[in-house]
């Protein structure tokens, strides 16, 4: 009859099995172990009842590895180590002075935002580790729903109220047109002058995308889309090529005429986006990732945060 561990089986007695095996003495591993002689005798009885042979052979005072045994150490050995790796590896993640935190953010935050706040909060914990990951909005939102990540820098704010999400600073946005462009040598603009325009842009899974359609539909019209893209640096290329005009961050921009695109600012009021950090609702549980959030919230409507 084929036999199967039992899933109620402890490390703890893995690891009396395997002192066992090495010092072959009931009386000599007890004593090492500072449990009685019983203790380990009745572990020992149910580990082989649950693999369904005996695992050391008896000589008197004396125990023997079998084959058996000798199958069930190689094994076991690679448990406990396993174990205690995994034991090791998140005692590192959630240590709040040496843990990982993994942060998500949209990529254009990544030219600014991100190496702002990680260069002042290595300052205060430098040996905290960090995995990016740059994406679009919807994306680095799903990401922390399923726990893949631990924090995001997003915007707009996310819609669901199994995430939590706070506000640190408003981000002017502007409209990018190609050199020579009717609109170049203006010093501000309003949404509703670009009805006739063509449009570039960021695909719809994007907050920036998403934030362009709500100024077009505020202003009365919906975008011409002609050409899309997941980075804002070849729609800054695009618009300078003469394929269209864009709305964009005027944070690492570029901000006047030449061979790049043009900025010019826009002036309705709701043009902006604003950056917030989500989190899973209830807030980071890892003190590693709490003690970064905090900062992060700290650094709310600072400049460059």
């Amino acid at each position: 009859m084929r036999r199967t561990y039992s899933p109620c089986m402890e490390i703890r007695e893995l690891q009396w099995f395997t002192a066992l095996a090495e010092h072959e003495h009931v009386t000599v591993t007890a004593e090492r172990l500072n449990i009685s002689q019983p203790t380990l005798s009745r572990a020992i009885r149910r580990l082989e009842r649950r693999v369904g042979v005996p695992l050391f052979d008896r000589h008197q005072n004396r125990l023997r590895l079998n084959k058996y045994g000798e199958v069930f150490r190689a094994h076991a050995l690679r448990a406990i180590s396993e174990v205690s790796g995994a034991e090791q590896r998140i005692t590192a993640l959630i240590d709040p002075d040496t843990g990982t935190v993994a942060l998500g953010f949209l990529h254009s935050y990544g030219t600014w935002l991100v190496p702002d706040l990680l260069a002042g909060y290595r300052r205060l914990a430098p040996g905290t580790t960090f995995e990016l990951r740059g994406d679009a909005a919807d994306a680095v939102v799903d990401d922390v729903r399923n726990s893949r990540l631990d924090l995001g820098l997003t915007s707009p704010r996310p819609a669901g109220d199994d995430v939590e999400w706070t506000p640190l600073r408003n981000e002017a946005l502007c409209l990018l047109v190609p050199p020579g462009h009717r609109l170049a040598r203006r010093r501000r603009v309003r949404t509703a002058e670009l009805a006739d325009e063509d449009f570039v842009a960021l695909q719809p899974v994007f907050g920036l995308r998403q934030i362009t359609e709500k100024l077009c539909a505020a202003a009365g019209f919906a975008p011409r889309v002609v050409l899309e893209s997941t980075e804002l640096s070849t729609l800054r290329a695009l618009v300078a090529a003469g394929l269209g005009v864009t709305v964009a961050p005027i944070t690492g921009g570029p901000s006047g005429p030449g061979e790049h695109a043009v900025a010019v600012p826009l002036e309705d009021p709701q043009a902006h986006r604003t950056v917030g950090v989500v989190t899973l609702a209830g807030g980071p549980r890892a003190p590693v990732v709490a003690r970064f959030y905090d900062y992060v919230r700290s650094r709310a409507h600072a400049p460059h945060v």
